[in-house]
């Protein structure tokens, strides 16, 4: 791990570690990925990865954590430029997806993929994976207490709401990744137009009381 007393060479070779096996982990898996074939495509000495890492699957887990924090800054960025309601922020997330989607270097989600490779919950691969869907969770949630604030909706459908929303981002990222369809983005932005639209009928519809 970097210190403090590390020269910029040092802190360049664990930087250049990290990206390596970020890249290369993403594209074919933790398994598929040998320690030789991080240390060639980051440039560095084999010396390099033992300095700075105990283990390869150590250095995975630095690695998603870095991605970690990219992409949820893309996510949130990318989420808030999408109109300026709560609503138009929630459907807006789809719309982020589906430029994810089109890329070439698309391979699903790198935390489900990583999940889907290590078997044991408590390790520190898992547990990044889980600490960046709570993320992904948490920012979900402060949107849909927005909307509920402005639409009037019990405050009480923030959270499952949340969790709904989370289940159709991960859904569309994993059926993307299979069908290799961009515009599957598309269809689980439509299905939660329509969970958004009967959250608010059931809201402003009429009680039987009132119509008795």
């Amino acid at each position: 791990m970097a210190t403090s007393t590390e020269t910029p060479t040092q802190a360049s070779a664990r930087d250049r570690l990290l990206a390596a096996a970020e890249a290369l982990v993403y594209a074919g898996g933790i398994h598929a990925t040998g320690v030789d074939a991080i240390v060639k495509q980051s440039g560095t000495a084999r010396k390099s990865f033992y300095t700075h890492f105990e283990s390869k699957d150590a250095l995975v887990a630095a690695a998603l954590e870095r991605r970690h924090e990219r992409w949820m800054n893309w996510f949130i960025e990318g989420t808030l430029r999408h109109g300026k309601t709560p609503r138009a922020h929630l459907l807006g997330m789809f719309d982020v997806l589906r430029e994810w989607f089109a890329a070439k270097e698309f391979h699903g989600c790198a935390f489900l993929n990583a999940s889907g490779e290590i078997a044991a919950a408590d390790d520190p691969i898992r547990v990044v994976a889980r600490e960046h869907k709570e993320h992904l969770l948490a920012f979900v949630r402060e949107q849909c207490d927005d909307y509920v604030a402005a639409t009037g909706i019990d405050g009480r459908r923030a959270a499952p709401l949340a969790r709904q929303w989370l289940i159709l981002i991960d859904g569309a990222i994993g059926v993307a990744l299979v069908s290799g369809e961009p515009d599957t983005a598309l269809d689980a932005r439509a299905a939660a137009e329509q969970l958004l639209n009967a959250e608010e009928t059931h809201t402003h519809a009429p009680s039987r009381r009132s119509l008795t």
